[in-house]
């Protein structure tokens, strides 16, 4: 089948469920799917359709290519993926990739609740697809019985207690996610670190490029062909810095270079390192360096 050039839009679960001609949700803001339970009308393959709510898709032994949004998503042994509200996702035309288990839960589910505040920091519902994260067979197990409690409690009837449980049952899944995902940045350390160099090299060239500006935190993403969030979340783990601190720091690295090479004023090596206000300058390298670039030049001599 074509895929729909004009993505589909739903604004609720029941209404994706129903537009998929899947079994309406027991509860109006959370659904459980079990593709060994549930199958997909192939009429629906290659359909594209942009939902208001979270989705988390668990694949426990798919291989293969899945598309969401523009992108492609490699599963090796199985693995997770999370989108946010108001992603586009493309439906597999792949009967086997309908794998496992997917979660879909509206914003409204944790409004009020303490996950409903901080679900923001949950930093990989903004990662790219092929940032997706890849499960140890330990860690599979784990969130098979995670998700295996949800569909338990979804199957009870609902009762006062239930989106109290549905809410921390959802937030225990993302923090154990926040922990696999950090085991995945260590267990590819070498493949991070070779990100870390690249990305190194780049703001390197930029700011001996001294005409561009100081390069924003999304340029430097869109070089590495990474999410800004990702990449972010990626260097806290290995190094403890945001990216945004890493290219200060590189920038600064880049300036003391200038201010002992080269007679230019604070101001001129201000305007030459990207920076409209040489009184912003000043405040970088003195955070950075507990001292003034005037004080670090006079250093020197």
């Amino acid at each position: 089948m074509k895929a729909i050039s004009q993505p589909l839009v739903f604004k609720s679960i029941s209404e994706l469920m129903r537009g998929m001609d899947m079994p309406k949700p027991v509860h109006p803001l959370v659904a459980l799917v079990k593709y060994d339970i549930t199958k997909i009308s192939r009429e629906h393959f290659g359909r594209s359709f942009l939902i208001d709510f979270y989705k988390i898709s668990f694949k426990k032994d798919f291989r293969g290519q899945v598309k969401y949004g523009q992108g492609y998503y490699d599963f090796e042994e199985g693995g997770l993926a999370f989108l946010a509200p108001n992603q586009l996702v493309t439906m597999s035309g792949d009967e086997s990739s309908y794998d496992g288990f997917t979660l879909y839960f509206h914003s409204d589910l944790i409004s009020g609740y303490q996950l409903g505040k901080n679900i923001h920091h949950y930093g990989f519902f903004s990662y790219a697809v092929n940032e997706a994260l890849f499960l140890s067979d330990k860690e599979k197990k784990i969130v098979t019985n995670l998700f295996e409690s949800i569909t338990a409690e979804l199957e009870n009837n609902i009762d006062a207690f239930s989106q109290d449980v549905l809410v921390s049952q959802i937030e225990l899944l993302l923090n154990h996610s926040n922990r696999f995902y950090n085991r995945q940045f260590l267990t590819r350390k070498a493949v991070n670190n070779d990100l870390i160099n690249q990305m190194d090299q780049f703001l390197t060239s930029r700011f001996e490029e001294y005409q561009n500006g100081i390069p924003t935190v999304q340029e430097v993403a869109d070089y590495l062909r990474v999410s800004p969030r990702y990449l972010t979340d990626m260097l806290k783990s290995l190094t403890g810095q945001n990216t945004q601190q890493h290219i200060h720091a590189k920038l600064i690295e880049m300036a003391k270079v200038v201010l002992a090479a080269t007679r230019l004023s604070i101001a001129e090596v201000a305007y030459q390192m990207g920076f409209e206000h040489p009184q912003s300058f000043n405040k970088l390298f003195k955070r950075y360096t507990n001292i003034s670039p005037r004080a670090f030049r006079q250093s020197l001599n």
